[in-house]
Parts: C-alpha cells; structure tokens; sequence
C-alpha cells in the first residue's frame, strides 16, 4: 500500500519535485560547489521521469529545467537591468525568455524518453538516458548560438570524475554524471541483476576516471616564466562615464608600471573605455616603457575597423608587433542584437546598446608574447571546449580575458572560473585569466587554481606559469567519440524499445 500511496504522491507533485530538483541542481556548480548533487538531481529526474507519460514527463522536464536555471542563472537580471540599464520588465522577459528555452531541451528529453525508450530496465538507465542527456547538453550549447551553462560535467570539477576532462572534455563528465545517475535509479527501481550492473558499471566510471587524473597527458616545455593579470576592478556603471574616462587609463597605466620587468603582463577584457585608435598614444608610451624592461602586453581593447565599418572586441598582444585577436563568440543581446530595425530604433531613445559587434573568424592563429604562442578567449568564450581546439597543436598557455563586472557579486564569476578550470584541463595546459573585478586566476594544467585576487579590489595577481606542449586525447579528437558514443547508447535504447513492442505484439 506504501509504495501506492508514494507513487500517486509523486504523480500529483511531479513538477514541484522536478522544479526543487532542478533548483537544488544548481547548488552542484560553483561557489556551493556540492558536486554530488550533480548526480543525485538528474536521478531524482530519472525517477520523476519513471511510468510517466509523455505529456508528464514534458512537464516535469521542463520544470527540471527551469528550476536550474532561475536558481543558476538569476545574474542575467543583474547584468541587463543593473548594469545594462534596461527597464525590469525588459530584463525579466530576457531572462525568463532564456529560462524557458534552457527548460525547454529537458521537456524534450523527457517526452522523447516517455515515447521512444524501454520504461525500465539497465538499457534505459545506464546507456540510453546518459546518452541521451549527452547530446542534448551538447546540442543547446551550439544551437542558435548556443548556451553551455550549467552543463552537468562542470559540477565536479572538484570529483574523480573530472580526470576524464583531458580524454574526453566536459561531455565525457557529462556522461560519467548521467551514467552514476543511473545507476542509482536502477539501485532503486531494478532487480538483482540491474542493481549488480549498476554497481559495477558506477565502480568502473569511478576508479576509471580517478586512475585517469593520475596520466601526464602533456609535458613541460621551457622554463616557468613570470606573469601579472591586471584587475582594475572598475565599476561597470562608472567605467563608461566621461569624467572617469582619464582616472581608469591612470589606474592601468599606475598599475602595469608597478610590475614592468615581469615577462608577461594581461589586462582584462575591454579593460579601456576608449577605442583602440583613441588611446594610441597612450598604448604606444606604456610599450615602449615595457619593451625597454622585457615586458610584454596583452590587452583587451575595443576597436573599430574604419575601411569596413565594423567593431571588434579583441586582444592585442605587444610584443616585437603588434598581433590582434578578435572575440569569436558574441553575447546575445551584449555584443549583437537580433530584433529588426524598428526595435532598434526603440532601443536608442530608451539610450540602450543597439550597436553589433562584428564576430573574429572561426580560426585565427595564437597571439605571440613573452616567447609564447598564446591560445586567446574573451569573456564566455571559456565556456566552449572545442574552440580552443584549433590552437592546441601549437600554443603553449591559455589565456582568457574577461569583463565579469556586468555580474556584480552574483555567482556567475564563480561559474565561469569553474568552466575555465576545464578549458585547462582538457588542453594540459595553464591558464591565465585577467578579469575586471574578479574572479581574476593563475590555473594550472590539471585544473588547479594556483593563485586567485580578491573581487571587486584593485589588486595585480603575480606568479609564475609553465609553457606546456603535446595533446590530451580530447585535444586530437575534440566532442565526436563522446558524441559517436551517446548515438550508440541511444539507438540501444531505441532498439530495445521497438524489441519489446515487437515481441507484445507476438505474444
């Protein structure tokens, strides 16, 4: 009778206990950090998701989705409406217009899950689902731009589970996450020889991956060498403003001077409120000061391109010349803007951003600085794997320039360094990120943060880093054996499914 009272309690309040569920998963993600219940929320899904029918499972789903997403996500107010300076009803609508197409993917895997895959069973659990999972995380972080936030493998960065980062990036933790999440779902829900399975396949991914983190996927190469990020820690609001225009070029310039000599120094993202051509002569005295003591630059600086009537969001390393990357990569709403002209014109009375960003190209060969090649990123561009791809098979250390002050002190920093964390760890190498209040970091490469600044201070993050070379097997093949595999473990399910009708039918 027990097991009857529970199960029509959890029918009536399926998407409450999916919504908690979700909202709890983002407690896995950094700052809280409980990685943990990077596994035990997807199985409490797993089991919501359990004798539900399309339509429940849908919802249920969705309401996964949301609740991870309002819960992780929440800064995205902060940024549009605090900082961006939009009206609330615009930030709000933003924001739950991202909600709602987050929550979206997980519906659709919960009503794909109902309709085409065994109701129970280790096929379901232990392939079928993590596979599915896989590629729906991995099909909206691209699509329409994609969002890769709070994909389930950035959870533990701190588990034995991300050892396998360096062999198959974060969609391979994905998978280990999905697959552990299984695995209690059949502890609870399968007979002997499901809960033996599950012990077994939980016991293989586990030592597997700690055994893993262990390999030396790529080798020093030189000596350590010395760096600076400089962290402006500039207000946003304030940074843009006139009268502050010559106190942030006297920061950085005061900053930078104090710390001539180390061999390689960063600025944050867009670090200057003027374009690249108003502060040539500025730009031009502090490299000649840095040149002269074996320092060199790396800049993020705004420039518009004046013969094709375009503005880039770029690095500039200065070093024997001048070598410029352009962010790839462009927010949403932050650096473009897809709404027809009349919005546009709305968008300038109301004296918002209306003005695109033009996007770099898709390959651009590594910066050159301080007798490295460099394999550069601005801002979110951290947060996909496989761009940084391209560069791994010369640049010898990682670096990302970001401008986190759009988030205030909201848990979005912490998030992105968590994701920056994995970037490191599937290319083996270091990583520097130089941020405009922080979290500004020294990462090593298997992920560690060696050093860290403090948030919203001016402060310089000194160290030394390491060039490293050679490729981590996620280097040589990127996402597709991971993604080749959740095919696979899917079309099992789908195969199962349609053999057990089949044989319905017979009977």
């Amino acid at each position: 009778m027990l097991p009857e009272r529970l199960s029509s309690a959890v029918g009536r309040y399926r998407v409450w206990l999916a919504l908690a569920a979700g909202g709890a998963a983002s407690l896995a993600f950094a700052p809280a950090a409980l990685f943990p219940l990077g596994i035990l929320c997807p199985a409490a899904l797993f089991l919501l998701w359990e004798g539900a029918s399309p339509r429940e499972a849908l919802r249920a789903g969705f309401a996964y989705g949301a609740g991870l997403f309002l819960a992780g996500t929440y800064w995205l107010y902060i940024a549009v409406h605090t900082f961006g300076k939009a009206p609330a009803w615009l930030a709000v609508f933003l924001m739950l217009g991202l909600v709602a197409i987050m929550a979206a993917y997980y519906g659709l895997l919960g009503w794909l899950a109902a309709r085409m895959l065994p109701a129970s069973g280790t096929v379901r659990w232990l392939l079928a689902m993590p596979g599915a999972w896989v590629l729906m995380e991995w099909l909206r972080g691209w699509l329409f731009t994609g969002f890769p936030w709070l994909e389930a493998g950035y959870s533990q960065s701190d588990s034995p589970l991300a050892g396998l980062a360096p062999v198959g990036g974060v969609h391979a933790v994905t998978l280990a996450c999905t697959v552990s999440a299984g695995a209690i779902v059949a502890l609870a829900r399968g007979g002997m020889r499901e809960r033996v399975t599950a012990v077994v396949a939980t016991v293989v991914v586990w030592a597997g991956s700690a055994a893993l983190a262990e390999h030396p996927w790529t080798q020093a190469s030189g000596e350590p060498f010395s760096v600076a990020l400089v962290q402006g820690a500039v207000p946003q609001d304030l940074k843009w403003q006139d009268e502050n225009r010559e106190a942030t070029l006297a920061l950085y310039r005061r900053m930078t001077e104090g710390v001539l000599g180390t061999r390689l120094i960063v600025w944050p993202e867009a670090a200057l409120p003027v374009l690249e051509h108003e502060a040539v002569p500025y730009l031009s005295a502090l490299w000649v000061d840095a040149r002269a003591r074996n320092s060199d630059l790396v800049i993020g600086l705004l420039r518009y391109d004046f013969e094709n009537e375009k503005y880039y969001n770029g690095l500039v390393a200065l070093s024997d010349q001048a070598r410029w990357y352009y962010k790839r990569r462009l927010v949403p709403f932050g650096e473009f803007f897809p709404v027809p002209r009349v919005v546009r014109h709305w968008m300038r009375l109301m004296s918002l951003p209306y003005v695109d960003m033009t996007p770099g190209l898709e390959s651009q060969p590594p910066l050159v600085a301080a007798g490295q090649k460099l394999g550069a990123t601005i801002c979110y561009e951290d947060a996909y794997g496989s761009e940084q791809l391209g560069v791994l098979g010369e640049a010898t250390l990682l670096v990302n320039a970001t401008n986190n002050a759009w988030f205030g002190d909201s848990t979005a920093p912490h998030q992105q360094l968590q994701m920056a964390r994995f970037r490191a760890r599937e290319a083996g190498r270091y990583l520097v990120r130089a941020t405009s209040n922080g979290i500004t970091a020294i990462i090593a490469q298997d992920g560690t943060v060696e050093r860290q600044a403090r948030q919203f201070v001016p402060e310089v993050l000194a160290g030394s880093v390491r060039p490293y070379t050679g490729l981590t097997p996620y280097a040589r093949t990127g996402n597709w054996p991971v993604l080749l595999l959740s095919c696979v473990a899917l079309a099992l399910g789908l195969a199962a499914r349609r053999s057990r009708a089949a044989g319905v039918e017979a009977t």
